[in-house]
């Protein structure tokens, strides 16, 4: 029973996870969810919908707000940055132009020559000009902005909005009933831009501002561990690598972020976070379960064979019988819990995580 039982139920508890649309790559990944006390998220396509739109555009008085937008999505065309799709899709295709010598540095933004021009597109910090930035005004909470630089000239911005997941406030409800209350932001966005994403979510802790490995640096920081990091974008590749636990969003992420991911969610839905670490609490306690009930009954059945009431054949019938018990009680873990079953799972999570 001690060799049968845990990968029996584990197993089962990787099938039901597949059942739910998330893809646990192995058993250890398993064990790990099921002690997890510390979630981090991703904002932009992991928080929110991912799928920001140009609220308007900023241009200096050298260019126009179309010259802005054609410029940028120019230089982004190729880009897979969640902002850089939104800006191309507002520019439509018919206003896109050839670029090359396009280069994009991981977190900041991309650098291409476009009609001659060379043009940066990213964050105001990272862009490099000759000339002093205009005078802008602050972003409204839940704007983001993408900065535009053309021959070393700020050119102005665009701002853009996304918008918070309809099921994120329940999705940490669900983490808190769980016994997870650590739970961390990381984003790249401004600080103002996270903090109004986050307030209402009952996010306990922000860092914005991050580039990738800022963002490493802060997972490894957590040491409520073991810690969870759920994001979708190729630059949450390194960090869902560094996390003990790292969860990709597979629908509409990267190919990067889901290989280096130990969870891959297959829908888009934030909701399945909980119920990774739901069904991975309820395989450990089933594994554990049957490794006990097996190990009970072969020492109380070799407790009276010792005395010589049963006979060696009906020994070895009865041993069978309780390997038996045990894979069909491990196998509990394929299907989903009901009824009393069900609330004693969710006690036994809170309770194990408390």
């Amino acid at each position: 029973p001690l060799l049968i039982a845990a990968p029996v139920a584990f197993i089962g508890g990787m099938s039901r996870a597949a059942h739910e649309n998330i893809v646990v790559k192995s058993g250890g990944t398993l064990e790990q969810l099921a002690q997890i006390t510390s979630v981090a998220f991703d904002k932009t396509g992991t928080l929110t919908y991912g799928r920001p739109e140009v609220d308007h555009v900023e241009a200096s008085a050298a260019f126009s707000e179309s010259d802005i937008v054609r410029y940028a999505a120019s230089a982004e065309q190729s880009s897979p940055h969640v902002l850089a799709r939104a800006i191309t899709a507002h520019a439509g295709t018919a206003d896109l132009l050839p670029a090359s010598d396009v280069e994009e540095s991981s977190g900041n933004g991309v650098t291409a020559t476009v009609d001659g021009h060379r043009v940066q597109v990213g964050k105001q910090s990272w862009i490099v000009t000759d000339a002093p930035a205009p005078d802008i005004s602050a972003l409204e909470p839940g704007q983001m902005a993408v900065y535009v630089a053309v021959d070393s000239a700020p050119a102005g911005r665009i701002v853009l909005t996304d918008h918070v997941r309809d099921n994120a406030a329940d999705t940490l409800q669900r983490l808190r009933d769980l016994g997870i209350d650590h739970t961390v932001m990381l984003t790249g966005d401004a600080q103002a831009t996270a903090e109004h994403i986050a307030a209402p979510l009952g996010i306990t802790h922000v860092e914005a501002n991050l580039l990738p490995a800022d963002k490493v640096r802060a997972v490894s920081a957590i040491t409520d561990r073991p810690v969870m990091m759920v994001g979708d974008g190729v630059n949450d590749a390194p960090v869902l690598a560094a996390a003990d636990a790292g969860v990709a969003m597979g629908a509409k992420g990267s190919t990067a972020a889901s290989q280096s991911a130990d969870v891959v969610i297959m829908v888009d839905d934030l909701g399945r976070v909980p119920t990774s670490i739901t069904i991975a609490r309820r395989t450990v306690h089933i594994a554990l379960q049957s490794i006990g009930i097996g190990i009970s009954l072969s020492i109380i059945l070799m407790l009276i064979a010792a005395f010589g009431v049963i006979p060696a054949i009906i020994g070895a019938a009865l041993q069978e019988a309780v390997d038996l018990v045990s894979i069909l009680n491990s196998l509990r873990a394929a299907r989903a819990p009901r009824g009393k079953e069900q609330n004693k799972t969710r006690a036994a999570s809170t309770s194990g995580a408390a």
